[in-house]
């Protein structure tokens, strides 16, 4: 073999193996890691799940076009306490559900608690 064919196979050679070791140790359908360390995250929602599949903590947009808002569950999958703003506007606030999952009251910034209202919600 030649001086020049070998600049051109072994080349060729080595991203063939590369691209194949590649493909094997990563899966392009999904991707999981026991642990990611990053200076900043930026995504639309964030999920926390249990073993099973329940949702215990949901983070992201509130229904209806309006703003954050944090969900967190118990066990069973119900919701327990939220944080975020409504739907309509900038009012902001902590919501406090029974076991059923209904609103038992609302916590504003400024002004006392208010009985029980519809959720928002996230998507």
């Amino acid at each position: 073999m030649s001086s020049r064919e070998r600049w051109t196979v072994y080349p060729l050679l080595m991203l063939a193996i590369g691209l194949a070791l590649r493909a094997a140790s990563v899966p392009s359908e999904k991707f999981a890691a026991g642990s990611i360390e990053a200076v900043r995250i930026s995504c639309g929602e964030i999920v926390v799940t249990a073993e099973d599949g329940t949702t215990l903590v949901h983070i992201g947009r509130v229904k209806g076009g309006g703003g954050g808002r944090i969900e967190i569950n118990d066990r069973a999958g119900v919701e327990s306490i939220s944080i975020g703003t409504t739907a309509e506007g900038r009012d902001g606030g902590i919501d406090f559900f029974d076991a059923e999952g209904q609103m038992t009251g609302r916590l504003r910034t400024g002004k006392e608690a208010t009985p029980a209202q519809a959720p928002a919600g996230p998507e």
